[in-house]
């Protein structure tokens, strides 16, 4: 039995349209061989998948620059020329672009107005209006963003201030010893309070402890929290 006709049309599975593709291909390029040995003929034949994967042939003792020289001089074209234009016309919507953009700045800087009319000036109005409530809206939100860090840290000043105090006055109930001076008015006080400390605390011995009295303990030195 000969093989049926196949329906030319877009094969839905991946997998066989990737399988069909290589076996056709290198069908074209035994075919492209066979033509190049039998004729003397100059073949070349470039591919590419639904991958973007190239895949060519191109007939020995050739190039494929000699290729596209046969071909521009067959047809009389350069296809270098048009290519090279087309870069060129490229370039020239590109520098006018930076120019309009370049004006712009210019214009939103105060210069180059006289020769704008009503309706220019009005549209650039409109514009920096819009540039400065978004340059507004980022300077609130970078304010609040510190703020909000600087009240956390002074939370987190107060816990531990607060775990400090409590933890220190539980020493002093067990350590009768020791009293509590509250915010002693000298350098090291400066100094606490520099750092961000709001309440300062000397713990003292107190002089009629016996430790004073038999030369034990710290002496008449005075031992501070800040």
């Amino acid at each position: 039995m000969g093989r049926g006709k196949i329906e030319i049309k877009r094969i839905e599975n991946p997998i066989n349209r990737q399988v069909t593709y290589s076996k056709r291909r290198n069908g074209i390029f035994k075919k492209a061989q066979e033509l190049t040995v039998l004729c003397d003929a100059k073949v070349s034949i470039i591919m590419f998948s639904n991958t973007s994967k190239l895949h060519e042939y191109i007939s020995p003792n050739i190039s494929m620059k000699k290729i596209y020289d046969q071909y521009q001089k067959t047809l009389g074209i350069d296809l270098w020329s048009t290519h090279y234009e087309r870069m060129q016309e490229h370039l020239r919507k590109l520098k006018e672009v930076n120019n309009r953009l370049r004006r712009e700045i210019r214009q939103r800087m105060g210069e180059e107005l006289n020769d704008l009319s009503i309706h220019e000036l009005r549209g650039l109005e409109q514009k920096m209006s819009a540039s400065l409530t978004i340059i507004r809206d980022r300077k609130y939100h970078v304010i609040k963003t510190q703020t909000e860090t600087y009240r956390k840290k002074v939370r987190n000043l107060e816990e531990r201030h607060g775990n400090l105090l409590l933890d220190f006055e539980a020493k002093c109930e067990l350590n009768p010893q020791y009293e509590l001076v509250e915010n002693q008015g000298d350098y090291d006080s400066a100094v606490a309070f520099a750092n961000g400390v709001s309440t300062l605390y000397d713990f003292r011995l107190q002089p009629n402890h016996p430790n004073l009295h038999h030369g034990g303990g710290f002496g008449s030195h005075d031992l501070r929290l800040a």
